[in-house]
């Protein structure tokens, strides 16, 4: 493997992920790479390295234990990712405080409660597509912002019980979470915000309970009795609401782009050759809705790929990289293939901390998909496919717009 004696700095704004990954796959299955701030972690690029560091309990995700870096104060209150590991919920938490907060949360996130928000996903749905429809039929949409976003933020809000006014605002703040070309002033202060809008939401929870997930976790109570602290509690809601929306709209938006793209595919999927599954799963592993995953931390010496990571440095986890790796998915893993046999990928995670939130995306895209492309059979790309630009993150996998023609451009 060779060896390289500088860490790859990654770009902020995610200008090429894929190409970025295919050079940190050179480097090898473990590469150190330097974040904004100036912060030097170890990348993670290689399928099977990742899956077991995923379930390897000499990683942990808890900077304010296994951090030195962190702990010591070497990493300013200012720095741009702040947010991703100062958060105290599950998605930061190890050992048995991370199973007692997501035991906490999976009382409240069951499957049962899952299956029963299907109704309203497919009446989101057939609203938005209402929309579309009554839209005059020369005009160019742009269909991340009318159909890929609105959909999840809708589920999620519906979910958590968020009042209508407050959801505009809650949509930039969460934005700016997967921003990572901000500056440290600007991350700042829409974190600071984005506090102050949840704290808000928690204390109105609290003197009126409703029937939503916001309330439920209030009120959940471990084994123990014990309970989510008011810190916990908001941090909670910055994780749920965050990943159960962002991670959506990128699955929808490359779901759609890829099938426009590659007509051959669709044309399976329309004629019963291939699956909606296929799809899905084939978009979650072409272009994971999270390109980088920040951060975890080796409890001791970990050995990846012939490479030893010290202990208490840290890690971030490659799924863009891991999704097209030509070991598990050979020379043509950069193309999309609905009937590729092996479409086996990480975007939700692994281990203990695998997404709690991936049945309800999938459930989703499920229905979103087919009801697009069923409505709208001429569907097609307003742009050539090389004018989308990515948005600006180097976490957040997907366009800032994605503009469409919905129905067949009228002959003269």
């Amino acid at each position: 493997m060779e060896r390289q004696s500088r860490p790859l700095v990654l770009d902020p704004a995610g200008g090429d992920i894929h190409a970025e990954a295919a050079e940190l796959r050179r480097r090898g299955a473990a590469t150190q790479v330097e974040l904004p701030g100036g912060v030097v972690a170890w990348a993670v690029t290689e399928r099977d390295a990742l899956r077991r560091l995923l379930a390897d309990p000499r990683v942990s995700k808890d900077p304010y234990r296994h951090w030195p870096a962190w702990i010591n104060g070497e990493i300013p209150q200012d720095w741009p990712l702040q947010l991703w590991v100062a958060v105290r919920n599950m998605f930061t938490a190890y050992g048995d405080e991370h199973r007692r907060l997501r035991s906490l949360v999976s009382k409240a996130f069951t499957v049962r409660s899952t299956a029963a928000l299907r109704p309203q996903v497919e009446q989101i749905t057939t609203g938005l597509l209402d929309r579309l429809a009554a839209l005059p039929p020369d005009r160019r949409t742009d269909l991340r912002e009318e159909f890929a976003y609105p959909l999840p933020i809708e589920v999620i809000c519906r979910l958590f019980g968020i009042p209508e006014e407050a959801r505009p605002e809650l949509r930039t703040v969460v934005d700016g979470v997967f921003n990572t070309s901000a500056t440290a002033e600007e991350a700042a202060a829409n974190v600071q915000r984005l506090y102050a809008i949840l704290t808000e939401l928690v204390a109105a929870k609290r003197s009126a309970p409703g029937d939503d997930l916001a309330s439920a976790l209030i009120a959940a109570r471990d084994e123990d009795g014990s309970r989510l602290e008011e810190n916990e509690m908001v941090d909670t809601l910055i994780l749920l609401i965050s990943a159960g929306h962002e991670t959506t709209v990128n699955l929808l938006d490359h779901a759609i782009t890829a099938l426009l793209t590659h007509p051959d595919q669709l044309a399976l999927v329309r004629t019963g050759r291939a699956s909606w599954d296929d799809v899905i799963d084939e978009t979650l592993r072409w272009q994971p809705p999270v390109a980088n995953l920040p951060l975890r931390y080796a409890v001791e010496d970990v050995e990846v790929g012939g490479v030893t990571i010290p202990k208490g440095e840290a890690i971030l986890a490659g799924y863009a990289a891991v999704g097209r790796d030509p070991a598990l998915h050979g020379a043509d893993a950069d193309r999309f293939d609905v009937r590729r046999p092996n479409k086996e990928h990480l975007s939700f995670g692994h281990g203990v901390h695998y997404c709690l939130g991936a049945p309800l995306a999938r459930m989703e895209a499920e229905i979103a998909l087919p009801a697009l492309f069923d409505r709208f059979p001429d569907l097609a790309l307003a742009v050539p496919p090389g004018e989308l630009r990515p948005v600006a993150s180097f976490i957040s996998n997907g366009h800032r717009t994605l503009p469409v023609n919905l129905h067949k451009a009228a002959r003269g």
